[in-house]
């Protein structure tokens, strides 16, 4: 059903439709809005997020005694990889919350929009992160991808070795299977590339024995460029993969709604328990 000009009218459609079918456009209504204020100020920090970022050792903290000592760190360094033409503006909110909570050691990595290829992606991601691990001290790092990233990072740790280094991948929206929305941006090889059977998805359904990160991903029932919406799924039989189902918001919420980045928070500190951890706050369910 196609409706135009349906706000002013609210009322009146809730008399005329089914309770459940109005509950339904009512969710669908507020998901959209929410996702075109998103865009809005999205736009406004793009060009903010272009250049990559400055990366520093983390500042030593005086200590009582006098001398200095490195922050505490309640887990690994996380890494944020954005998705298709986008760039690492795109989490400034999460960055906000997981710096809030502890993780003070956080990076994101933008490669170009011109990209054209996701292994190519995977192995700057894989030159990034050994970069991170030599600079930090640390032996393993968490990722945080979000569409498109998180299908680069998964090829990295699936197919390039990256098991040994990211402990646990957080994917957000992600085509894991590829989606089929918006056939003519066939024409971006990168796009081919996330369609369902296309040469990336197929190496990623192979047998992955022993590989040891931990997968978590978030996705949205009202997720408009996952076709068909459980292609944002991990299925996999020799993956440790949960899912989380995130209801009522659409696909640039996930990397910026309150309850998904508490989700986030919850899957990064307690590894173990992965998606049932994720799920502890409103609006998540494991799949």
């Amino acid at each position: 059903m196609k409706v135009t000009g349906v706000l002013p009218f609210l009322p009146f459609c809730r008399r005329l439709l089914p309770g459940r079918l109005a509950g339904l456009s009512l969710t669908l209504l507020k998901a959209t809005a929410l996702e075109i204020a998103i865009l809005a100020g999205h736009l406004l920090l793009y060009p903010s997020g272009i250049i990559q970022e400055r990366r520093s050792p983390a500042a030593p903290l005086p200590s009582p005694d006098g001398a200095t000592q490195l922050p505490t760190e309640t887990g690994p360094p996380v890494v944020l990889l954005h998705g298709f033409i986008d760039n690492r503006s795109i989490f400034v909110l999460l960055r906000r919350s997981l710096a809030q909570h502890g993780r003070q050691r956080i990076e994101s990595l933008n490669y170009s929009p011109l990209t054209c290829d996701v292994r190519t992606a995977a192995e700057l991601l894989g030159r990034h992160i050994e970069e991170i691990c030599e600079r930090t001290g640390s032996r393993q790092v968490d990722v945080v991808g979000h569409s498109l990233g998180g299908l680069i990072a998964r090829y990295y740790v699936q197919c390039l070795g990256g098991d040994a280094r990211v402990r646990t991948l957080v994917t957000l929206g992600t085509p894991h299977s590829g989606t089929r929305v918006a056939p003519l941006a066939n024409a971006h090889p990168i796009v081919r590339q996330m369609r369902p059977g296309s040469p990336v998805v197929e190496e990623l359904s192979r047998p992955a024995p022993g590989c040891r990160t931990q997968f978590v991903s978030f996705w949205s029932d009202l997720d408009h460029l996952m076709v068909p919406l459980e292609s944002a799924c991990i299925d996999h039989p020799d993956l440790l993969a949960q899912n989380v189902r995130v209801s009522g918001i659409g696909h640039l919420a996930l990397p910026v709604h309150p309850a998904v980045a508490t989700g986030i928070r919850r899957a990064l500190d307690a590894p173990g328990e992965g998606a049932e951890a994720a799920a502890r706050t409103g609006g998540l369910t494991v799949a």
